[in-house]
């Protein structure tokens, strides 16, 4: 069974230039959903960048549009 941290994995949403959304997840696999969510139903704003980090250890797990 997946460990549960209520803020672990943070979604952000930034699109022109301003961050208009947040989201926080205790689970990974329920990021990961809301993340491709969150790409088909927002990922067409100008400039659109969704980022899915684990706060806990800092690190990037996706980002949308993929880094080059």
């Amino acid at each position: 069974m997946e460990a549960v941290n209520p803020g672990r994995y943070h979604l952000t949403l930034i699109a022109a230039s301003v961050t208009m959304m947040h989201g926080w997840w205790g689970s990974e696999t329920t990021a990961r959903r809301q993340f491709s969510t969150w790409v088909g139903e927002r990922g067409t704003l100008p400039s659109a960048r969704i980022t899915l980090t684990d706060e806990e250890t800092g690190t990037v797990l996706a980002t949308w549009p993929a880094e080059s």
